[in-house]
């Protein structure tokens, strides 16, 4: 379903024009807010809940409203920094994950991507999509398209970085746009009241 206006709950304006993309015929914005939730969930899940209700009650009630929470989980690092990703890198990401691994090789640098996104319909309804992108992580930065990990995480299947096989590549691939795939899907899918109504005196009927 397309034609969809969307803010998203975040001040990652990246993220907007990626998720943009990934979802074709819907117009995403940042919020205009402050005092985002703390990222303190468990699961990433948590995480995107959390800003997709905080946005729900500050967003135009014609709006949907997008929560995002993503992290990268290596191995070596025992499944972090996983839901403290965006904390833990401090905007260094690349640097910082490379001096976590340094001296570590083989399956220590097994990585894999994670993203949770929530939407809330006007109404309030809640649709989910889950997206993962298994990998391992580079010795040294490559390529210039991405942000955040993608100069030195490297697909399963690919001998490239993230960064260095583009936009189109991760339109296609990435953990985010499998994520939004999921969320096309579920919203394809769901029950209008309508239909839910009709479903429901049906099985109600002698």
């Amino acid at each position: 379903m397309g034609g969809l206006k969307a803010k998203l709950a975040s001040r990652n304006a990246n993220k907007a024009r990626e998720l943009e993309r990934l979802l074709p015929g819907w117009q995403i914005d940042l919020l205009d807010a402050d005092g985002y939730p703390p990222e303190d969930g468990e699961t990433y899940y948590d995480n995107a809940r959390a800003k997709a209700h905080f946005g729900r009650g500050l967003a135009p009630s014609e709006t949907w409203v997008l929560g995002e929470d993503s992290g990268l989980e290596v191995a070596g690092l025992g499944g972090g920094p996983g839901v403290h990703s965006s904390r833990s890198a401090a905007g260094d990401e690349v640097g910082w994950l490379l001096r976590q691994l340094d001296g570590m090789e083989d399956d220590s640098r097994r990585a894999r991507y994670v993203c949770e996104l929530v939407a809330l319909s006007p109404a309030g309804e809640e649709l989910r999509g889950t997206g993962t992108l298994e990998g391992r992580i580079a010795t040294q930065p490559s390529g210039t398209a991405g942000f955040g990990f993608d100069p030195i995480f490297i697909p399963q299947g690919e001998d490239q970085t993230v960064a260095q096989l583009g936009n189109e590549w991760k339109a296609g691939h990435s953990h985010r746009a499998r994520a939004a795939r999921a969320l096309l899907e579920s919203l394809a899918n769901r029950r209008s009241p309508d239909d839910q109504g009709r479903r429901l005196r049906r099985a109600q009927r002698p």
